[in-house]
């Protein structure tokens, strides 16, 4: 044997990215919580089907009225449960996943062993943003299919009643939803971008979610202080009233757009600063 030659040495060999993707998605898929969290998500718009279903069909003058607009316009239940559930519920999903996906794995001590693998830190926190963002995009449209047939089971379903007063046929009215869809996923991942900043600076999964919920109460407080109007602009829960736009006929995107970009810049915050704490992070 030549001087210098080692054999039998280990070498440090990386997983395909596509096999860390899916078993990232295992991992979050086999836990019991995603199952019933995800269960109980189809609940919202079945709620909130049942709830109008009887206010439309009860008496007195709220309930004919009522009935009149709902009426054949069940597929704009969606949107309105996305929209119901956008101030507290998605976000607090989001912070849920982005806790475990972190903080989650700190507190079991799995953490330390991922981080001494031979995966970059960097790929590391992909990885998780990837899970995160891909279960916030499932969760958003199972509220989505679930809504929409409710909506076309109690209250029938050709078309859409904008809030212009037009009516979308079938097809631009499953477009508008799968645009909601989008655009509620955008605003959750900045919300779950945030938590995950959090999540990689402790090890306790209850103060991400204590932390990311009190920050969206917080700014949803600040919003209403007409004092505060140049802070406005800068916090994503007031950019949340803009996307009732995506019920208008012809769709405005001034403030689609803007409430995109806003979100995209918490996305890019957040992950930054995760990943500049995960890069100095040694246990």
């Amino acid at each position: 044997m030549s001087a210098g030659v080692v054999t039998g040495a280990p070498v440090a060999t990386r997983a395909p990215l596509g096999r860390q993707l899916r078993s990232e998605l295992r991992w979050i898929v086999r836990r019991p919580r995603t199952v019933i969290g995800l269960a109980s998500l189809c609940l919202v718009p079945v709620l909130a089907g049942v709830g109008l279903w009887f206010a439309a069909d009860g008496e007195g003058p709220a309930g004919p009225g009522l009935a009149a607009i709902i009426d054949g316009n069940g597929l704009v239940l969606p949107v309105f449960t996305l929209f119901l559930a956008l101030p507290l519920l998605l976000p607090l999903v989001g912070a849920i996943w982005a806790a475990d996906g972190l903080a989650g794995e700190a507190q079991h001590g799995t953490l330390r062993g991922l981080m001494i693998a031979p995966v970059g830190r960097l790929r590391l926190l992909g990885i998780k943003a990837f899970g995160v963002a891909t279960m916030t995009l499932a969760a958003v449209t199972l509220i989505a299919v679930v809504g929409a047939v409710v909506g076309v089971v109690l209250f029938g379903g050709g078309g859409m009643l904008t809030l212009s007063g037009s009516t979308l046929p079938l097809g631009a009215a499953l477009g508008r939803i799968a645009l909601t869809v989008l655009l509620v996923t955008v605003q959750v991942w900045g919300v779950a971008a945030i938590a995950l900043a959090i999540s990689a600076c402790t090890e306790h999964p209850l103060v991400v979610m204590a932390a990311t919920m009190a920050g969206v109460i917080v700014f949803a407080v600040l919003g209403v202080f007409q004092s505060l109007d140049w802070l406005h602009p800068y916090l994503i829960t007031s950019a949340w009233e803009g996307l009732v736009d995506v019920m208008r006929d012809p769709l405005p995107t001034g403030e689609l757009w803007r409430s995109t970009a806003l979100a995209g810049c918490y996305v890019v915050i957040g992950l930054s600063l995760a990943a500049m704490r995960l890069a100095t992070k040694d246990n």
